[in-house]
């Protein structure tokens, strides 16, 4: 949001002046709640742990000890917990029918005021209504969405004139690079299944 707000002031016509009150929120030794800690969400904390941010994750399984130290996050049993807690609350959970609309208005009423959300899982995750109710009633600081549902929001939607919300088009892949590599690894497996062999990346249903 600042630096979205910040390059519009930058370069908008009417601009003749840089405030130098206008500040933005900081993350160094802010504190991060992962929801989900999958591979992607532990590629998140080791980020944020280069920030010296105080990392809390709530998951279905707790990880093994040495790998919360190796990035210093601390388990949260209860979501709860984690959203009481947490400056930025970070979404990272698969989209599965326990976790359709997992934050809703209770769980926003449990964010700090001054706490942002970001969502890069799914849209669904969130109940957006709920989300639309927060953000106009400053419940909590902002949001900020890569993913939405539907994609692309319907353009009445009340999300997209907030002006505490920041949407992206679903792009926390869309490197030249990252796309590569998800079409390597995809040669990969169809070529080991072709040639009868281990295949690299299988998914084994639960």
């Amino acid at each position: 949001l600042y630096f979205h707000t910040g390059c519009h002031i930058a370069m908008s016509p009417d601009t003749k002046y840089f405030a130098v009150d206008w500040l933005g929120v900081g993350v160094t030794r802010a504190t991060l709640g992962i929801i989900g800690m999958g591979s992607i969400g532990y590629k998140v904390a080791q980020r944020a742990r280069a920030f010296n941010m105080r990392i809390l994750y709530h998951n279905r399984n707790q990880r093994r000890k040495e790998e919360e130290e190796a990035v210093g996050a601390h388990y949260c049993a209860k979501m709860e917990d984690l959203l009481q807690q947490s400056d930025f609350v970070m979404l990272v959970v698969n989209l599965t029918p326990e976790t359709h609309k997992l934050i809703g208005k209770k769980e926003l009423g449990l964010m700090k005021s001054t706490a942002t959300l970001i969502n890069i899982s799914r849209g669904a995750v969130i109940d957006q209504d709920a989300l639309v109710e927060a953000l106009q009633n400053k419940f909590i600081r902002a949001a900020a969405l890569d993913v939405t549902y539907p994609e692309p929001l319907p353009r009445d939607h009340p999300l997209l004139n907030l002006n505490n919300v920041i949407i992206t088009p679903h792009i926390g892949t869309a490197t030249v690079q990252a796309i590569r590599m998800m079409a390597e690894e995809a040669i990969a497996n169809m070529l080991a299944v072709l040639n009868d062999q281990p295949i690299p990346s299988e998914v084994f249903p639960k």
